[in-house]
């Protein structure tokens, strides 16, 4: 009997859920220790693949006879193989579909509130990644916000809805991931907006977002404001929908505060990030529920599977917002930087439109974890 697959929206419900689950993952020992499948009841264990090509015998007793099995590689094969040898020992096994490969690019569309006059706010957990984008809804229309590259996600939700695009934003420019709103933009003859500051570079028209740019979706009086809020970069943009989401970008996240480094800037851009922080974002209403471009761990999450929290919550317990002394603040956000992502120097070339990678070197250019937060 062939082993079944688990799809990574099967596995995403399982996260939110928090279900139990055992992975066994048979990539090799670093590139597990840099990123894996989180859950809050999964138990893991990783033997190289190359160990279990003789049979899987010697490791049976590492295995739950009581719990679901999952074997995890980066794109399949190799899971199929040990999920077959898993079950000719009796065990109950499935593999995961598309291996990490497919995890990376799957995401978990969730409702996160309606609007005054009519509408919804979508967001796009990118599960496997740490990434989050936005579909704003009214009247027939829809704005994006800080899509990834996978953009039939979107144009199918979109269409499912009845919807139309008319709107592509994106925050600032991305360094950890490539963005797909120029290209959701060029389909969907939608108006492609982006900070002017983070756009000097850019090889394409689009329309400059700054700071008091009002944007109509559909025909009641849902408003996003431009708020310049730099630091992660130098044209970081935050917007308020509705008078009641922040979106905030990757200045300020759930359980943490945006890193100013990615364009080697991070001496420079520290206090423009405090100041983002501590000055423009303290005088916004503590009511806002901001919605961040990333999470950096599995415990942001809620239990519908969204990452939003009420700005007023993360003032009192997110720590980057709770510095006083103006030196601190600059030290932990200069020394406690994680790794930079990968490939992050052509990732911003590809979103300023210098460089043209197929699909493959795109998937390549992105695999492994977030990184855009301080620690």
């Amino acid at each position: 009997m062939s082993v079944k697959p688990m799809t990574p929206k099967e596995v995403t419900r399982k996260v939110i859920n928090k279900e139990e689950l055992f992975i066994l993952d048979v990539r090799n020992e670093a590139d597990f220790a840099d990123w894996k499948i989180e859950g809050e009841n999964f138990d893991y264990l990783n033997i190289p693949y190359f160990e279990l090509l003789d049979g899987v015998e010697d490791m049976l007793d590492k295995l739950p006879s009581s719990k679901n099995i999952l074997v995890v590689c980066a794109k399949e094969g190799s899971s199929i193989m040990v999920a077959d040898m898993i079950s000719e020992a009796g065990l109950s096994v499935s593999y995961l579909e598309g291996g990490m490969k497919a995890w990376s690019e799957h995401l978990e569309p969730v409702k996160v509130g309606d609007l005054y006059n009519g509408g919804e706010i979508y967001q796009f957990v990118r599960i496997g990644k740490g990434c989050l984008s936005y579909m704003v809804v009214s009247n027939g229309e829809a704005a994006i916000i800080d899509a990834t590259r996978m953009i039939n996600h979107y144009l199918e939700f979109a269409k499912n809805l009845d919807v139309t695009i008319t709107h592509v934003f994106d925050t600032h420019l991305h360094a950890d991931h490539i963005s797909g709103g120029r290209v959701i933009a060029e389909k969907t003859n939608a108006a492609y907006w982006l900070p002017p500051k983070d756009a000097e570079e850019v090889t394409f028209d689009y329309s400059p977002l700054e700071g008091g740019n009002i944007v109509r979706i559909g025909n009641t009086a849902i408003d996003i404001h431009a708020l310049y809020s730099p630091g992660h970069t130098i044209g970081s943009t935050s917007f308020v929908v509705d008078e009641k989401f922040l979106l905030s970008g990757d200045i300020l996240f759930v359980d943490s505060i945006g890193r100013p480094d990615l364009a080697g800037m991070a001496e420079d851009w520290v206090g423009d990030l405090r100041e983002s922080l501590y000055s423009s974002y303290r005088e916004l209403s503590e009511e806002l529920i901001v919605l961040p471009a990333h999470f950096m761990i599995i415990d942001e999450l809620n239990e519908n599977g969204s990452v939003a929290e009420k700005l007023g919550t993360l003032f009192e317990n997110n720590h980057g917002l709770n510095i006083e002394d103006e030196n601190e603040f600059r030290k932990l956000v200069t020394e406690n930087l994680p790794p930079q992502p990968n490939a992050f120097q052509e990732i911003r070339q590809t979103n300023m439109g210098k460089i043209y990678p197929d699909e493959e070197q795109q998937r390549e250019m992105e695999i492994g974890p977030n990184r855009c937060a301080v620690r």
